[in-house]
């Protein structure tokens, strides 16, 4: 009996250190309440009391996580989703300076993205798709040096990809399409040492693939490329094969041309090749159609020469929710 008293009390303690010890940083506090007042009621019936980290009698909001840092508590996720909060990115936000995740997708935000951001060093997850974000991204995003997984997909967003998203070390995931992005890909981006993904599909981009892979040793961990429904012109080049551990490639409703070259062969783990209504003519090297672990190959609407057939059942290639599992 007396063990179970014991075993009771520690545990009460432990939930008291854990919940009572530490107040949460003004800063903090200051910012969520802002934000409160800025998004409406969908949110704020579930964000109950001043404290957003709970104040031992309530708990924390829904949607914020937080952490203990010395003697205070501070916010370090924020997760508001799919809730159709209306207006403006709400520019507290960036007041939350130990944030690690902030994810607001699939709401109705609208406006730029603040340059603000740039003050959350913290960062390494930033979801925004699925919203109704404006204007051009604010290169400050090239200040969050921890990054590893940037959303901005199916918004409004114009104006040239920012060189700047280069500066991103960590980088793993940057998923870009579904706007209005125009002029050309960074060949930049090709020195991010741990890019994993790129998708630009369904931008307004031009230029040629020869153009983004133009520095030595480009896009040394990518995996998927995605450069679908665009403007791109110019042929495949054969330096295409020096990425080593590209899956897929995506090249469809684009308005490339010229021949398929045999070192497209030559990247060892291709999987699906997508070159469907482009320009291509000629040929394609029987050593792809060989190719020990190609499932699909896509040809429809250019201009091969006849006896050119497609390789395996096409695949829409579609970004599922489970994409963003991390």
């Amino acid at each position: 009996m007396a063990t179970s008293s014991s075993f009771a009390l520690i545990c009460c303690l432990s939930l008291f250190l854990t919940l009572g010890c530490c107040k949460t940083l003004k800063r903090d506090v200051k910012a969520l309440n802002e934000i409160k007042a800025s998004l409406g009621w969908r949110v704020v019936y579930a964000w109950v009391g001043d404290d957003p980290c709970g104040d031992g009698d309530l708990p924390p909001w829904s949607g914020v996580t937080c952490s203990n840092q010395g003697d205070y508590r501070v916010v370090t996720e924020l997760e508001v989703y799919a809730v159709s909060i209306v207006g403006p990115f709400p520019a507290a936000v960036t007041n939350l300076l130990d944030l690690t995740r902030l994810d607001l997708h699939n709401n109705k935000l609208t406006g730029p993205i603040p340059p603000q951001i740039g003050r959350l060093k913290r960062l390494k997850i930033l979801n925004l798709r699925w919203n109704k974000l404006q204007y051009v991204i604010p290169p400050e995003i090239g200040e969050l040096k921890k990054l590893t997984h940037l959303y901005l997909s199916f918004n409004n967003f114009k104006g040239e990809i920012p060189k700047e998203l280069a500066n991103l070390p960590e980088l793993r995931y940057l998923y870009l399409h579904e706007n209005r992005f125009s002029g050309r890909i960074p060949p930049e981006l090709g020195n991010i040492p741990n890019l994993r993904h790129l998708d630009v599909g369904n931008n307004h981009l031009v230029g040629t693939i020869r153009e983004l892979i133009r520095y030595e040793g480009s896009f040394p961990s990518l995996r998927n490329l995605y450069l679908n429904s665009n403007f791109l012109t110019g042929g495949v080049p054969a330096q295409l094969a020096n990425l080593t551990n590209l899956e897929i490639l995506y090249l469809s409703y684009n308005k490339m041309s010229g021949i398929i070259p045999s070192a497209i062969a030559n990247i060892p783990k291709l999987t699906y090749l997508y070159l469907d209504h482009n320009l291509f003519t000629g040929r394609i090297p029987d050593s792809i159609y060989k190719h020990p672990f190609l499932k699909v190959m896509y040809i429809e609407g250019n201009q091969f020469k006849p006896g050119v057939n497609p390789k395996g059942v096409p695949k829409v290639l579609e970004v599922a929710d489970t994409d963003f599992l991390f």
